[in-house]
This record gives structure tokens, C-alpha cells and sequence, in this order.
């Protein structure tokens, strides 16, 4: 999903991009109003991320350009916290309003359910074909599901496939747990935090995955999980 951000706050821009990038977005910014709205009524892309307050053109007005040419859902920021801001941006056509005291799950959560609300697909978006996503012995299959460990065949739950999906997708980088937990989880993130630790062990025992001495799924103390290319040696078969 491409994800276009317009605020002259540029650390913040980046912070956000930061966030996003491993969760599926690909994230592009623009820093005033003018190029933000040249960009964003010239190219295609899934939402866009619009501050209230920048120098030469206001966030009002690049709204007003983009709602001339096209629908793609929009989120205003605003540091004012104001009433009036959110006022003024939904009748232009703002599809949701943030402040900039958000949290990153918080912005993630409304990012996705005005993705979900809206149904929008930027219409000359080229839809990218499935791929296969092969480590070593291990093959996964994003769109059925698939996973094979060597030639056999692995029954995973849901939750599992999950983290091997998000961990593949991200081979040889760190995913916090608070990543996997939002990418994975969605909103269930209270029940799910308490269990993520258990379903990455039952997914290595169904790797085969020595517990001290893991092959594919590594653990970063204090930081996360991280996937990896086995040496090459005999793999074990998965466990059921």
C-alpha cells in the first residue's frame, strides 16, 4: 500500500515512515503544501497522511486540490488540537482526523480501519503478482497459506502463520514484538502480548528449532525476533 505523508514536520515524517515501512506500507513524503498536493492529485496511492499547519499552502487547501481530482481516503493532523480544525477538514472531505499527540498504535489502528472503511484501491496501482517466499528449506505461500519445511508439509494456526509470515517478510531484520503484535493481532493486543512468546515457541518446535541454539527464528534480548538463513546441513523434519 503506498502511503504518502505531507507535513513540513520532518522528524516527525520520518518517525511515522519508520513505524509503517515493516508493517506493508510504502511510505513517501513530501515536506510543503505545494509539492504535497502536486504529488498526491498526480499519482496513485492507498491514503495520505495530510498536516493542518504548513508554511505557503495550509493543509485546508491542499485538501481542496486533492478533493477536486480525487477520493483517496485522507487523515488531517494537527497540532492545535482545535474543534474548529476538525471541523473544517471534514467538511472539505477529510476522511479522519488525528491530533499529533497520537501514539504509533494508535495512528496504525486508524490507518487500517479507515483503509477497511473506505475500500480503497488507487485505481492504476500495479497489483503486485503473489511471490513465494523462500528460506532456505522453508517455502511459504502468502496467499493460501502454504508452508513447507524441506518436502513435508506444516500445519500451522492462524496466529503462527502469522509471525512466520510477518518474520519472512522481513528476513534477516529485527520485528519488535510490539510489531508482530500489531501486524499480527490487529486490536487484539492485550491477549495476544501475553501469548506471542508461546506461539514463537510452538513454531519453533515445528521448525525443528533447538530452543538454545535456534536455526531460523533468533531471539534479539530486549528487542525482538529475528528470521534467518539456516547454515546448510540437515534440517530436521517439522514436528506436528
Amino acid at each position: 500500500m503506498r502511503l504518502l505523508i505531507i507535513d513540513d514536520d520532518t522528524e516527525l515524517c520520518q518517525l511515522v515512515a519508520d513505524y509503517l515501512k515493516p508493517m506493508g506500507f510504502e511510505v513517501e513524503m513530501e515536506h510543503d503544501g505545494e509539492h504535497g498536493a502536486e504529488r498526491a492529485t498526480s499519482e496513485a496511492w492507498s491514503a495520505i497522511i495530510l498536516d493542518v499547519m504548513m508554511p505557503s499552502c495550509d493543509g485546508f487547501e491542499v485538501l481542496r486540490r486533492i478533493r477536486a481530482k480525487s477520493k483517496v481516503p485522507v487523515m488531517m493532523l494537527t497540532g492545535r488540537g482545535e474543534e474548529v480544525d476538525r471541523i473544517v477538514g471534514l467538511e472539505l472531505g477529510a476522511d479522519d482526523y488525528l491530533p499529533k499527540t497520537f501514539s504509533s498504535r494508535e495512528l496504525l489502528a486508524r490507518l487500517r480501519a479507515l483503509l477497511r472503511r473506505t475500500g480503497w484501491i488507487a485505481e492504476t496501482a500495479p497489483q503486485a503478482p503473489v511471490k513465494e517466499l523462500v528460506i532456505g528449506e522453508l517455502r511459504i505461500n502468502p496467499e493460501t497459506h502454504d508452508v513447507v519445511l524441506g518436502d513435508q508439509p506444516m500445519q500451522l494456526t492462524p496466529a503462527e502463520f502469522g509471525l512466520l509470515l510477518s518474520l519472512a517478510k522481513a528476513h534477516g531484520r529485527v520485528k519488535t514484538r510490539e510489531q508482530l503484535i500489531e501486524e499480527v493481532a490487529d486490536r487484539e493486543w492485550d491477549v495476544f502480548d501475553r501469548a506471542i512468546d508461546m506461539h514463537i515457541s510452538t513454531l519453533r518446535k515445528k521448525l525443528g528449532d533447538d530452543p538454545k541454539e535456534p536455526r531460523f527464528i533468533k531471539t534479539v534480548r530486549g528487542y525482538g525476533y529475528q528470521l534467518v538463513t539456516p547454515s546448510n546441513r540437515a534440517i530436521p523434519g517439522p514436528k506436528s
